[in-house]
């Protein structure tokens, strides 16, 4: 049996979601966000040493990063299903949005939220402009341009197919969800943006991704 160790609002949520598209049996195995830090739990770290979600177990296999754990499901259980024939330019495609989103558009994102989080952090009074100051001035010179950057070209893209790959849905749209729903959460995705919305739009009437999210729980990124 697949288990699925998650937390609420995270990108194990994206695991949840290939599961159901794949028809897999699984288990999900429920850990809650320190209510200060929004830090996993340290339970987590009996599962994998890191203590990170997304975690999946199955059988005596323990798998980490959501890439990993996207690619082993496909392989494993996909039975070639949601990827493309090897030695395609799908294929090529497949595999570089499948890193491309945790390896360049994330960090990006991540820097955004801790930034955000700087600026309006609870911090003295005489103290406060300065943070302030400082978190604006590297969101405006370097973290929003790189966003932007990124989004214009996702845009692009999807202008010249259907899916991040190619005409067909693949296990990299369930991977790129999550980037472009944190852009889409007050990261720069708007109005000018309007096949990375339709892409929004299409993933969150799947069947199974509203099935993954009734499995999930709560999911601020899709609200």
């Amino acid at each position: 049996m697949i288990t699925v160790h998650h937390l609420a609002h995270s990108r194990s949520q994206r695991v949840l979601w290939l599961l159901e598209e794949l028809g897999l049996d699984y288990a999900v195995k429920r850990y809650e966000r320190d209510p200060e830090t929004s830090y996993a739990p340290p339970e987590l770290r009996a599962v994998h040493p890191l203590g990170k979600s997304p975690v999946i177990t199955d059988g005596d296999q323990v798998i980490a990063e959501s890439g990993a754990i996207i690619e082993y499901l496909v392989e494993a259980h996909g039975a070639g299903r949601l990827k493309p024939a090897p030695g395609s330019a799908d294929a090529r495609r497949y595999t570089y949005w499948l890193h491309f989103a945790e390896g360049s558009a994330m960090p990006y994102q991540l820097m955004h939220l801790v930034f955000q989080k700087v600026r309006n952090a609870p911090v003295p009074f005489f103290i406060k402009p300065v943070a302030r100051g400082l978190a604006d001035h590297v969101l405006k010179t370097f973290v929003q341009p790189n966003i932007d950057d990124q989004l214009r070209f996702m845009e692009a893209e999807l202008a010249t197919r259907p899916w991040f790959a190619g005409d067909a849905f693949t296990a990299a749209d369930i991977q790129m969800s999550f980037p472009v729903e944190a852009a889409a959460k007050g990261a720069g995705l708007g109005s000018t943006h309007p096949h990375l919305a339709d892409f929004l739009t299409r993933i969150h009437s799947r069947p199974a991704w509203q099935r993954a999210r009734e499995r999930g729980g709560p999911y601020s990124f899709a609200d």
